[in-house]
């Protein structure tokens, strides 16, 4: 499922530009459309280190209505969470209907990260995954639009990102120990990635993968999808999409 990356031509400054202003509008429009019919939408970024998950939510947030929708980066969980069922904190955080919630990491460390770093068991994570699809399933039969991107690089483009990354003083402090021992257990990641895009790509709950190689490509294709998503579930509630939808630039 995750093909080689490093295949996706660089998007030309200028190209890129030209382009945003539009995607931006469009996005905007269709935010609002979903704001004004009570339709909750949820964004799942998932992916490897230095991929541009934070990148891509900057670029994507950044003409959004700040009243319609809130950023969640999930960091491991409290110790009132651990007393809790493990989905609880995940709950908590759903958006209210009509306005959109984005994950930065989310419920898949469960059975991505965790998995391998050996914190959660092999019967947790079984458990899990039949958790997470009746989670997402309840979700979307409530109405909320699901959309999960998986954001892919190669071994070697990440270790290129990460130590450009400990070179420079302002992000060095991206790069933690922890940062550098996932990178060593890459093809353990990509085992477990491969294996949960498998089990929870599910109908109503499909994966997008990115090949991030090129930062200003990925942040095109993950545009494109998160309108396509909500305009999507506008679609699927006869509601008409406002405007028409903008050329992508992806060539995929």
């Amino acid at each position: 499922m995750l093909e080689s990356a490093g295949h996706a031509r660089k998007l030309p400054r200028d190209e890129y530009r030209s382009n945003l202003g539009s995607l931006h509008d469009r996005l905007y429009e269709v935010q609002k459309t979903c704001w004004e019919s009570g339709i909750g939408s949820i964004v799942v970024f998932e992916g490897w280190d230095a991929a541009g998950k934070g990148s891509a939510i900057s670029a994507l947030t950044r003409r959004l209505e700040p009243r319609g929708f809130r950023l969640h980066p999930i960091q491991p969980p409290r110790s009132l969470e651990l007393e809790m069922p493990w989905l609880w904190r995940f709950w908590n955080r759903l958006p209210n209907y009509g306005e959109m919630a984005i994950f930065d990491q989310s419920w898949y460390g469960r059975v991505y990260q965790d998995r391998v770093a050996r914190l959660t068991s092999e019967r947790e994570c079984e458990q899990g995954f039949g958790d997470i699809t009746e989670f997402e399933r309840t979700l979307t039969a409530d109405g909320y639009v699901l959309i999960k991107v998986f954001l892919h690089i190669s071994r070697q483009e990440q270790a290129r990102r990460l130590k450009r990354l400990a070179r420079d003083p302002l992000c060095d402090w991206q790069v933690s120990a922890d940062v550098w021992r996932r990178h060593k257990l890459y093809a353990e990641h990509r085992t477990a990635a491969e294996e949960m895009l498998a089990r929870t790509g599910t109908e109503w709950g499909p994966w997008t993968i990115v090949d991030a190689t090129s930062r200003r490509r990925a942040n095109m294709r993950v545009f494109e999808t998160v309108i396509r998503g909500l305009e999507d579930g506008l679609q699927r509630r006869g509601i008409q999409a406002p405007g028409r939808e903008p050329a992508g630039v992806t060539g995929e």
